[in-house]
């Protein structure tokens, strides 16, 4: 029972109309649905008609949309500050060997998107969170990130020992462990996401291409990558089929599109494929996304209750907030009891997950005491005291 879809793929192949559509189409099936976008050309305001920001958007066309485009360089100094200028009085540019603009987390800005969108997913008030993940090497970039932070950490210790202390330019210690404390932590933040969006009970990711050897290639090797890491590929959208119409230009384009489609299906044939046609006009705005909509998922609508349910090329999701009378029901993949907590502040319950806190949407005021909570696998059950 996935919560997190994720859409990734080779600039310009079609992710953002794929992935908005399918938001769209969930949105409208009933569920309260999270579209996020962490691509730096902020393409879903142009796709929706309407400005995003960093914040979660009402989307006033699609009842339970909501929208938000991440800007991750804003977060970037609450964990780990670009100190390359501070650092050159001390080594030079090659006087020690460690060149400062190495210093420079190669890939943090992809750690702060994947954190930011880790807020959101333990938010159990969303039934679905979308992801329109930048290229696929932003995306390869972050998987690598932790094994980067441990290069980069030996590298500060090693500038340390050089120069007898930075002298408070990162995180205001002198102490070489306390640098190494920190970098320790975030890189533990990196790793949770990493388990996260690499376990198939809560993520999927659709790879999204187009019938031409350059997105072809990329696809393959995405594939491979996202395989390496243990990220459950679903399916795969192959956009911008040319229409089979009887002209001889078109019928060669054909036949070359149809060579790539069975290259496709020959080194991915566990997942399942959707073909989506060539357009007239380009595909923007809510009605002409509705329209893609049931071109990729059909007919379909949620259960009652926290079910799972089939919408198309292998993805399947479910409510993650329900309830019925005096019970609460939230969806909450993958989480330990030990990262829960329970309270409450005038009236209102507030459940907490690793530290973060969010409201539950109850019509009646209530105290944490009178709130009996019981974790059923990965389903929170909050019953609440009776009128």
């Amino acid at each position: 029972m996935a919560r997190l879809l994720l859409f990734g793929g080779k600039g310009g192949v079609g992710k953002t109309t794929t992935s908005t559509a399918t938001a769209i189409a969930l949105a409208d099936s009933g569920l309260k649905v999270l579209l996020v976008s962490s691509d730096p050309a902020h393409s879903i305001s142009d796709s929706l008609g309407c400005e995003i920001g960093s914040k979660p958007t009402r989307i006033e066309e699609v009842e339970g949309l909501y929208a938000v485009e991440l800007d991750p360089e804003s977060r970037i100094s609450e964990y780990i500050p670009k100190f390359s200028d501070a650092i050159s009085p001390f080594v030079g540019e090659t006087g020690d060997g460690i060149d400062p603009s190495e210093m420079v987390l190669p890939g943090l800005d992809e750690a702060m998107a994947f954190d930011e969108l880790l807020k959101h997913l333990e938010n159990p008030n969303w039934d679905t969170i979308v992801f329109d993940t930048a290229p696929t090497g932003h995306t390869l970039r972050f998987l690598a990130l932790p094994e980067i932070i441990e290069k980069w950490a030996d590298k500060i210790i090693k500038l340390h020992r050089v120069t007898g202390g930075i002298r408070a330019i990162m995180f205001g210690s002198k102490d070489s462990e306390k640098i190494r404390s920190e970098l320790d932590k975030f890189q533990k933040r990196v790793l949770h996401v990493r388990r996260i969006i690499s376990d198939p009970d809560v993520t999927r990711f659709t790879l999204v291409t187009i019938p031409e050897k350059m997105g072809v290639n990329e696809t393959i090797r995405a594939y491979n990558s996202l395989q390496e890491f243990k990220i459950a590929v679903s399916g795969c959208v192959i956009n911008r089929l040319t229409p089979n119409l009887e002209h001889e230009f078109i019928q060669l384009r054909v036949a070359n599109e149809s060579k790539y489609i069975d290259e496709l299906r020959e080194y991915m044939p566990d997942i399942e494929y959707k073909m989506i046609e060539l357009k007239e006009e380009d595909v923007n705005g809510v009605q002409s996304l509705r329209n893609l909509a049931s071109e990729l998922h059909g007919e379909f609508s949620i259960e009652d209750g926290i079910k799972s349910t089939k919408i198309g090329f292998g993805l399947e999701v479910n409510r993650g907030y329900w309830r019925d009378e005096n019970i609460v029901k939230l969806h909450m993949p993958g989480i330990d009891r030990n990262d829960l907590t329970l309270r409450s502040e005038s009236g209102i319950v507030f459940v907490g997950v690793n530290g973060r806190e969010h409201a539950i949407d109850f019509p009646r005021e209530a105290k944490a005491s009178e709130v009996t909570a019981k974790l059923d696998g990965d389903v929170l059950n909050l019953t609440f005291p009776s009128i």
